[in-house]
Parts: structure tokens; sequence; C-alpha cells
């Protein structure tokens, strides 16, 4: 080695996919190239294309692993719920409200989630890897759905798990999707993102509304009338 030559970074596959996940919350997926990734990091291209073969397989990992994480603290924001006594109702309303947790966690991510559609940086040619892993989360999401909806009307089917994705996914877009990609300087990306105290009251106030309206179908087996109490 020269001396005076800077060292060259070791190849770091976490410190990437942070990289490009915070370009993507920046400028959405067009912005991100192995060059511009090269430069931000520190590591050469050839580095990179080791690491993940192409730019397209690293942003299908950069949006699973922030989809995966978001899943993760959303289902245990449920048991958390459950395990201190908490009312389905209550679970419910854990799940809806994880966007505003995971916002404070990691901000960057909860950025890309909210703003970028998935099918922008996992295209309709999946390695069979990536594939698989999207298969594998969205039979995790239903699964949580399931639960969800067993917990309020012991029922799963098609439409006692639609009324909980409107509670759990429509409903904190339309709350929280402003606040979190609402413009923002390149440094403040990665800075924590408070969703406001009276958004997330009003987000929970309407999904207890939603819950009290049982899913058409069949009756429920036992009725589960949430109030602001559960």
């Amino acid at each position: 080695m020269v001396w005076g030559m800077a060292r060259p970074r070791i190849h770091d596959p976490e410190l990437i996919l942070d990289t490009a996940e915070r370009l993507v919350a920046g400028s959405g997926p067009d912005g991100v190239t192995i060059r511009g990734l090269a430069a931000a990091t520190g590591m050469s291209n050839g580095a990179i294309y080791h690491s993940f073969g192409s730019l397209p397989t690293l942003l299908g990992r950069v949006w699973l692993r922030a989809a995966n994480d978001f899943l993760d603290l959303q289902s245990t924001l449920v048991e958390q719920a459950l395990n201190t006594g908490g009312q389905p109702a209550t679970a419910v309303v854990a799940a809806a409200d994880a966007p505003a947790v995971f916002a404070l966690r990691r901000p960057a991510a909860a950025r890309m989630l909210m703003g970028v559609r998935r099918e922008q940086l996992l295209g309709p040619d999946l390695p069979d890897q990536l594939a698989a892993d999207l298969f594998a989360l969205d039979r995790r999401l239903l699964a949580l759905l399931s639960q969800l909806a067993r917990g309020m009307w012991d029922r799963a089917d098609a439409a006692a798990v639609a009324v909980i994705t409107l509670c759990v996914v429509d409903l904190p877009t339309a709350a929280f999707r402003r606040s979190l990609i609402a413009p923002a300087a390149d440094e403040s990306i990665s800075a924590a993102t408070p969703i406001d105290p009276d958004s997330r009251q009003r987000l929970e106030a309407a999904v207890r509304a939603v819950l009290t309206i049982p899913p058409p179908g069949h009756p429920c087996r036992r009725s589960s009338i949430p109030t602001t109490k559960d």
C-alpha cells in the first residue's frame, strides 16, 4: 500500500443496503446507481456487484429487508398488546400504529416503504431467491392479518381479513403518508420522523370505529364490540 493513499473500505453488505435505503428514500429508485453507491460507501463497483450481483437485486434486497423489519416490529407490538392484557381491538390498533413507531426507529426505511411502491424495486423478473423471500413475506403478513381477524371475530375468511387490512394497511397509509413522504433535506432523511399525536389518536378512533361493524358474511361466533377502554 502506498503511503498517503486512503485504505479501501472492506465491502460491507449492510452498509451498502443502508446507503441504498437512504438514497431510495431521498430520490426514489431511479436516483440509485452502482457508481453513486460506490462513491457514498467508499467501496468499489466490483465489491458491490460481488455482494449483490446486480442493481435490481440490490434494490429488491433493500425493500425486502425494510419490509421484514417493519413486519417484525408490527408483530412484536401486537404480541405486546395481547400479553399485557389488551383486548383484540387493542392489538389491531397497535398494528395500525406500527408505521408511526417504525418511523421513529427507521425513518429512511419508513419513508421508502410509504413512498415507493414495491413494484418499483421488485420487478417482474425476480431471481428465484428474491421471489421466494417475497412469497415468505406475504405469507407472514397474511398470517398476522388472519391472527388479528380471529382475535376479533373468531374467523379469518377473506371478508374478515379485508376489514383488518383496511385497519392496519389502508387507514395508516391515509393517516401517515403525507408526514412520512414530506420533502426533506438529505441530511434529515435519517433523522427520526415523529407522527404528530393528533394523527395517531384519530387513526385509533377510526380503527376502533371500523371494528364495531362485523365483517359481512356468516355471523361471528362471539360478540366483540371494542371500546376506547379496550
